[in-house]
């Protein structure tokens, strides 16, 4: 080979390294490719929001409402809850600092929900760093002021996985207090259970933050998508990560905000990005994504679902747009006619929180995919909440 031939690969990698050092990773923003997503929250746009008809499906306290179609012919529902019974001279229900563990229903028809009980509890099931919580920093007080509480044990934003190419029922939660997030798997190859925590869960939270998820892949490829945009591919027998969790190429905010629910489900081949992020009204009347300080609860309006697109699971991802006004920390799922379905929980904070009749209970919203992108499905609402009530 002669020195001009030689010199050709290393000359080509040059070009490709000036390329991408001036471009930036994945390429220069253009109008088609921005380098930031459009932080403007379409408040009011009655297509984007959650149907009026839209109501509880089952008088249960319940955040982060997960419902997944299962391969038996049954829809099995979890999520967030308050152990039963316990409730404060105030009235409130609450599962911020202390609850018992994950609970489990199912329907053959998402109107009727039959209960499945407690399906792991912290006292019989948990691991020990899990069992233990962490205790409250020495004179503080719970941050909903009951004295009753002396530890961060609560177990948060749970998810029913069934993993179609191993043939397996994986649990995934996440912990109060900063503990992080864990992966339990049935060892009786039932949604009920009962669960133990997988080899990665077992010592220590598999991830680090909270509200952790699960994407299965059309090849059998398996993901664990975490809180902050993290992602890491587990091992083929889901025992653990295959790799470090890291970040997700996306086109966020400038500059983002906090933001949380995190979700993939793949739609015409490409994959899906869910998250949520609160509205916020801005000096000016218009609402805005772009949020100053996330303490501030009274500029809180609406809690939204956001979608951006990519062709790989790891990004990079496009502009996120508003898909579901008032519906945040939601999943998508498709019923058995292949219809798809967002859950919900009326969120109580914010200022359309005042506004709804119940919060805190689990709800269902028809949604449908309109030129590529995701929003509710007015029609489809209407007609089932109309059977649903009768």
């Amino acid at each position: 080979m002669s020195v001009m031939n030689k010199l050709k690969p290393v000359a080509l990698l040059l070009t490709l390294s000036i390329v991408y050092s001036s471009c930036g990773q994945w390429g220069a923003a253009t109008a088609e490719n921005p380098k930031y997503s459009d932080p403007a929250a379409p408040v009011g746009d009655t297509a984007l929001t959650v149907p009026a008809s839209v109501v509880p499906i089952m008088d249960q306290w319940m955040r982060d409402t997960y419902v997944m179609t299962g391969p038996d012919g049954y829809y099995y529902m979890t999520g967030t809850t308050a152990t039963p019974g316990r409730e404060f001279p105030s009235g409130r229900v609450h599962c911020w600092d202390y609850n018992d563990g994950l609970y489990m229903w199912k329907s053959r028809d998402l109107k009727q929900w039959e209960p499945m009980g407690l399906i792991w509890s912290f006292d019989k099931d948990a691991a020990d760093w899990q069992r233990n919580g962490r205790p409250l920093e020495p004179g503080a007080m719970s941050p909903n002021k009951d004295p009753l509480d002396s530890m961060y044990r609560a177990v948060w934003a749970p998810e029913l996985h069934y993993v179609k190419s191993k043939q397996k029922w994986l649990l995934i939660a996440c912990m109060n207090g900063g503990a992080g997030s864990f992966v339990l798997e049935s060892v009786s190859g039932k949604p009920e259970g009962p669960y133990r925590n997988i080899a990665g869960s077992t010592e220590k939270a598999i991830f680090p933050n909270i509200d952790l998820g699960l994407f299965e892949d059309d090849n059998g490829e398996v993901y664990l998508v975490g809180h902050n945009h993290f992602i890491a591919k587990m091992k083929d027998d889901l025992s653990d990560v295959a790799e470090p969790f890291k970040k997700l190429a996306e086109t966020p905010y400038h500059p983002d905000p906090y933001i949380e629910g995190v979700f993939i489900t793949k739609h015409d081949n490409k994959y899906q990005l869910l998250q949520t992020v609160w509205s916020v009204k801005q000096k000016d009347g218009s609402y805005s994504y772009l949020r100053d300080d996330r303490k501030d609860l009274d500029a809180l309006y609406s809690y939204d679902v956001v979608v951006a697109e990519s062709d790989n699971i790891y990004g990079p991802y496009g502009p996120r747009y508003a898909a579901i006004l008032q519906g945040g920390h939601n999943n998508i799922f498709r019923d058995r006619n292949g219809d798809w379905w967002s859950t919900t929980f009326f969120n109580p904070r914010g200022v359309m929180g005042t506004k709804f009749a119940v919060t805190c209970r689990p709800g269902l919203v028809p949604v449908k995919w309109e030129n590529g992108r995701l929003k509710p499905d007015s029609e489809r609402a209407a007609t089932f909440y109309a059977s649903f009530l009768n």
